[in-house]
């Protein structure tokens, strides 16, 4: 898979029950993270300034409406999220929630809210560093979700092609991943799109 033709494109903001949906972040990005040393904080900051940089779009200092608008937890256990305080008032019906993480035996998940006009407003990212992923260098794991939140991709976008390659040592976004997310933040794209027939201009803009 290519990533770059209009149909290999359409499936990527295909939702599981079959409709198309295309949304960005409609206001800049403001993140915040929890579980992680110092260290790695700059990482996955460095890393969403990269991705954000690469979009053309903006990051700020504050949300006017919520302080932090983009939160990302880094975690051993889907069971500490329970004991976080506040965390329900802000993602409705996490203990059934992480009950299905569980079950699943997930090692991260995606929350997203949006605006009125159906733009990104806000992103919850949830990583349980399991045997896996707890081996991935820091900066490929950062990378990799700042990639999975700068759109609204499908649930299972790269679940068999990952948006990362390798150069050497270090993980850098396949070509024509950053090409598509610079065509998906183009100002003359729209925001929000639930037509198939908006992947043909991704695809052509992506090129």
């Amino acid at each position: 898979m290519t990533l770059s033709t209009p149909a290999e494109i359409e499936a990527l903001f295909t939702r599981r029950d079959g409709q198309y949906l295309f949304a960005r972040w409609g206001r800049p990005i403001v993140p915040v993270v929890f579980g992680v040393d110092d260290a790695t904080l700059g990482v996955i900051k460095g890393a969403i300034e990269a991705v954000v940089a690469l979009a053309g779009h903006k990051m700020a200092e504050t949300d006017p409406e919520s302080g932090a608008n983009l939160m990302m937890f880094f975690f051993e256990a889907w069971d500490e999220l329970l004991d976080l305080p506040d965390l329900d008032k802000m993602i409705d019906g996490l203990a059934p929630m992480v009950a299905r993480l569980k079950a699943q035996d997930a090692n991260q998940y995606r929350v997203f809210r949006f605006d009125a006009a159906g733009t990104i407003r806000a992103a919850f990212v949830f990583v349980r560093l399991d045997g896996a992923l707890s081996q991935t260098p820091a900066a490929d794991l950062a990378l990799f979700q700042a990639v999975q939140v700068i759109l609204l991709w499908s649930e299972d976008a790269f679940d068999t092609v990952s948006p990362l390659a390798r150069a050497g040592d270090t993980a850098v976004l396949r070509p024509e991943v950053a090409a598509l997310i610079r065509a998906g933040y183009d100002p003359v794209m729209p925001a929000v799109a639930r037509d198939p027939s908006h992947a043909l201009r991704l695809a052509a803009r992506a090129a």
